[in-house]
């Protein structure tokens, strides 16, 4: 493991405690979009089947639960927790979220490093990873009303995915026989796209 990315896993740590915080502690996910979350969730899901099949540390594993378990928790929270769901701000938070994961996944069935059910699975929560903030953006434009907690949810969100793409042209020039070509791909163009 290099040092990017596990600042990148540090950061995005920090982004679901601060998420978890609150939502738990002031009771309230005002400004929070439950279809980014429910997306997350669906990634992490997808992602990390591999837990049942391959071991790859303790480290690994623990993060991958957390990841997991946080991500539905939020979902949870947001869709049946009484005092939070009287502050989820249903009428803004309508993108059509569900319009992202099936493109996501004709990509990943159509571009993948190697055609099996977990690889195809792994990349279809590369690409669907890649949109999920979009209900988050859209949710923030429509409201333009965002609090302290929600604004650094956003922002170590986004600094966790920039430490990933330093993770990977890190690993690029250190690993070139462990290296996605996907994640390379998708590198490049977020670097064009954001130069």
């Amino acid at each position: 493991m290099n040092i990017f990315r596990l600042a990148g896993d540090m950061t995005h740590l920090a982004s679901v405690l601060v998420l978890l915080l609150k939502i738990h502690t002031i009771k309230s996910c005002a400004g929070v979009s439950l279809r980014t979350q429910e997306l997350y969730a669906i990634v992490f899901a997808t992602r990390y089947l591999d837990i049942f099949t391959s071991f790859v540390s303790v480290y690994n594993t623990f993060m991958k639960l957390v990841f997991l378990g946080s991500s539905f928790s939020i979902v949870w929270y947001m869709r049946y927790h009484k005092a939070v769901l009287r502050t989820y701000d249903r009428e803004q938070d309508t993108f059509r979220h569900w319009f992202l994961v099936l493109p996501c996944l004709v990509l990943a069935l159509l571009i993948h490093e190697k055609f099996t059910f977990l690889e195809v699975l792994w990349t279809f929560s590369l690409y669907l990873e890649a949109v999920a903030i979009l209900p988050q953006l859209v949710l923030l434009q429509r409201t333009r009303n965002i609090d302290n907690l929600t604004g650094q949810y956003i922002f170590l969100l986004g600094g966790y995915r920039g430490l990933y793409i330093l993770n990977w042209i890190y690993r690029y020039f250190t690993e070139p026989h462990f290296v996605h070509w996907i994640n390379i791909a998708l590198c490049r163009l977020l670097l064009l796209l954001f130069p």
